[in-house]
């Protein structure tokens, strides 16, 4: 190993030491209400990707608390606040330079969603800039992504909750979500995922654990060495086929 390496390798062990040591600063953690992924379960943060923040934490030493609120509020403070982190942020071109990542920690694919027994057809992006409306939640990965395609006639709606239930009382046609988190808001609002069906899927992008810009490096470098950790020993894919069971577990970055 050259004197290079073995310099990287030891400033690399230095800096874990000092994060599980708790030399790294104080964080504010955030996250929304979106089940499975991230909720709020008897005043306390829960959810797949919530334990894998937990299992992050437990590594470096962190104790900083995890604060559920809508993802408008949160992806604000994300922007301008010092040492804060924002998950699950889905990494797509028109976020790249708003944050600092860590991930992947999820696997998703964005789809325009209608009921069951909606007569609607959609083959393609094109066709779904002619409908009157779509709803989103606000500030999602969706919404700006879409918007970035021109789509004009974007609704943005503040809960992912609130979104499926305008659409499955009539008060909307089409509502552009995940697969992640479809299942779960339809059962928690008392539908079955069957009730819905999906009308056109035109995204596959991955989340991650979003950092804001005034971050140090050396916090956005710790999390990802705990997080790679935690996928090479098995306890991330044992986090992620809990919750998603049959979804494909993110791998390590770079992977395929």
């Amino acid at each position: 190993m050259s004197r290079f390496r073995l310099l990287f390798a030891a400033l690399s062990t230095v800096l874990a030491l000092s994060a599980k040591a708790g030399g790294l600063p104080a964080l504010d953690i955030l996250t929304e209400d979106d089940p499975p992924l991230t909720f709020s379960q008897n005043g306390k943060p829960a959810g797949l990707v919530v334990e894998v923040v937990q299992e992050i934490q437990r590594r470096v030493g962190s104790h900083d608390p995890i604060t559920v609120m809508p993802w408008a509020r949160g992806y604000r403070l994300a922007q301008t606040q010092e040492n804060t982190a924002l998950f699950n942020t889905n990494r797509i071109a028109e976020r790249e330079r708003l944050f600092k990542w860590v991930g992947p920690v999820t696997t998703t694919l964005g789809s325009f969603f209608v009921r069951r027994d909606s007569k609607l057809k959609l083959v393609s992006l094109d066709d779904a800039r002619k409908l009157g409306q779509i709803l989103v939640v606000r500030d999602w990965y969706l919404q700006l992504m879409l918007s970035a395609q021109g789509f004009s006639n974007l609704n943005a709606i503040v809960t992912p909750n609130q979104m499926v239930s305008m659409l499955m009382h009539g008060r909307a046609d089409v509502i552009a979500s995940e697969n992640t988190t479809m299942p779960t808001q339809l059962r928690q609002l008392g539908y079955q995922p069957a009730d819905v069906r999906k009308a056109y899927t035109f995204i596959h992008t991955s989340g991650y654990i979003a950092f804001s810009p005034k971050t140090s490096d050396a916090v956005v470098r710790t999390w990802q060495q705990a997080l790679d950790e935690m996928k090479r020993d098995g306890s991330f894919a044992a986090i992620y086929r809990r919750w998603l069971p049959g979804e494909p577990v993110p791998g390590l970055t770079g992977e395929k």
